[in-house]
């Protein structure tokens, strides 16, 4: 017989060993206590923190013969035996992802009528209820409002909103949350002494960490951690086996962003690489570091959860950096995106050395920004008279080349688009700028490969799109308001979106606009282009 996982072997039995969910279980408890419990639950939140768990236990306790459903199921009696083996024929537990039809339900329909075998209550727990198809919900929601005396619904799922409105106000609704990470390692700690288990308690913590508020997957990551290392682990080995190895480094990286030394920084960023580390992985770590730093600079250092050597370490280092450059690095490093290759190390590098050089880049365009009206050409400079006739004109002194290079730069951008063409032309920085934007992240998709911009009139631009879909999307006065946010930061002015169908073929559309001049000037003036089946539409 296969030995049992942790996560099965230490399931909680009764309502007081659930872990961090006590605003849930003491509901229940005294529901149970009164008799006065409900004839539908649905039970909602994150996977691991307890849902099917509490559910058979409520199961249990409704149907124990010692307490009679006035308490604590007492674990010694035959129906609570059968459910801890699984065997209690009284409790049904149905997945609602591999019974998602219509025909699933008025099954259980028909079933639900029959009296319980042995048990006082029938009791049904659907897990993942929210897989359930609309025709399903529908079948279930007379039965589920008025269900026989004898039976009792527990629903339980981690998406509750995709439960329809009409199956959530027949429920008693209770929201488990994710575990804390001191709840997770005492919980770990425990196990660890019955199995006899040898473990650094930051070990713990790091298990705790990675499982995310999920005691289930921290249980699941303690046993596999267990099997390859034995009952005797070490922090080092817990590191390895999370991929944290660059732990270390970490700190290292956070110090060099902080001192602005880019040149030490570049080498880690790519040691880490070399060595084969998830650069995802060590961002985030970083991110969350930095986090801590802020915390602990703010004031809050409650809210780190981290050692008193590691308080230390942050306190020290967060010394070193004001509260904005802090904040402003954060977001930098917060918004690297991987998504065009996970290993590269681009990402990393360009947040690096933004975080060290923006200060000084924008000095440099503020100075530019208010003497580039004085600033004599460097060719024209006249000593004043009175000392022509003693001294020797003084040559002035060179601007450097990146200097001008960066003031025609910054000239050329914040210089408002005067026409059409020098919109297109600076057309791919617009796109560009949308990439991560939208409640998807899509809104450059939507920009990139559908749309076009075919005219402006005034302060409003016309964007011309190849399908209806686009169009409609970018209707969206979500979406809308986000492309017009975009189109003033880019060109600096607060252009107005108007959205057209026009032809995908753009040699023709251009061929047909050069044979009839009409058409530009039709557009300058605010007419739009229709297509074949908006016109049929309007008509």
């Amino acid at each position: 017989m296969a030995t049992e996982v942790f996560y099965r072997k230490w399931r909680p039995q009764t309502l007081a060993q659930v872990v961090g969910q006590e605003h849930i279980t003491t509901t229940l408890a005294n529901a149970l206590a009164t008799g006065r419990v409900a004839h539908a639950f649905l039970f909602c939140g994150p996977r691991g923190t307890g849902k099917t768990s509490t559910g058979r236990i409520l199961a249990k306790a409704l149907n124990c013969l010692t307490n009679k459903g006035r308490g604590e199921p007492c674990n010694a009696c035959s129906i609570c035996k059968a459910v801890n083996e699984g065997q209690a024929l009284d409790l049904v537990e149905i997945d609602g992802a591999s019974n998602t039809s219509v025909d699933d339900v008025r099954e259980l329909r028909e079933k639900i009528n029959f009296a319980p075998n042995l048990a006082r209550y029938k009791i049904y727990i659907i897990d993942e209820v929210h897989m359930l198809s609309n025709s399903a919900f529908n079948a279930l929601l007379k039965t589920l409002e008025e269900p026989p005396p004898h039976a009792i619904f527990i629903l339980a799922t981690t998406e509750v909103h995709k439960i329809p409105p009409t199956i959530l106000s027949r429920c008693q609704r209770f929201d488990f949350r994710r575990l804390s990470q001191s709840a997770v390692v005492n919980k770990l700690k425990e196990i660890c002494d019955h199995e006899k288990i040898k473990i650094e308690p930051q070990a713990l913590a790091l298990v705790a960490k990675a499982a995310t508020g999920s005691l289930r997957d921290a249980e699941n990551i303690l046993e596999q951690i267990v099997l390859y290392h034995g009952s005797d682990i070490r922090l080092e080995q817990v590191r390895n086996e999370l991929g944290l190895v660059g732990d270390l480094r970490i700190r290292q990286l956070a110090e060099q962003i902080i001192k602005k030394d880019v040149p030490a920084g570049l080498s880690l960023i790519n040691s880490v690489a070399v060595d084969g580390v998830d650069l995802r992985q060590f961002n985030r770590g970083l991110v969350d570091y930095l986090r801590k730093m802020l915390t602990v600079k703010a004031g809050a250092e409650e809210a780190t959860d981290v050692t008193a050597e590691e308080l230390k370490e942050l306190k020290q280092l967060s010394s070193h950096i004001s509260m904005s450059d802090l904040s402003r690095v954060i977001r930098l490093f917060a918004q690297v995106d991987f998504r065009t290759d996970p290993q590269s190390t681009l990402p990393l590098e360009l947040a690096l050395v933004d975080s060290s050089l923006s200060r000084t880049e924008k000095q440099q365009t503020a100075a530019a920004r208010e003497n580039i009206d004085l600033e004599p050409p460097i060719s024209v400079i006249k000593p004043q008279k009175s000392e022509a006739l003693h001294e020797p004109p003084k040559a002035e002194t060179p601007v450097p080349e990146k200097i001008r290079a960066a003031k025609a730069a910054e000239s050329a951008v914040k210089t408002p688009p005067q026409n059409l063409d020098q919109i297109r032309q600076r057309w791919a920085d617009f796109i560009n700028a949308c990439r991560g934007v939208g409640s998807s992240g899509n809104l450059d998709g939507l920009l990139r490969s559908a749309c076009e911009a075919l005219a402006l009139e005034g302060d409003t631009l016309v964007l011309g799109f190849y399908y209806e879909f686009h169009r409609n999307k970018i209707e969206d006065p979500k979406y809308r308001h986000l492309v017009e946010d975009k189109l003033r930061e880019v060109f600096g002015v607060p252009y107005h979106v108007r959205c057209i169908l026009t032809p995908k073929n753009k040699e023709v559309k251009s061929q047909q606009q050069a044979r009839n001049p009409v058409v530009n000037a039709a557009l300058e003036m605010g007419a739009r282009i229709i297509t074949e089946g908006e016109h049929r539409n309007d008509e």
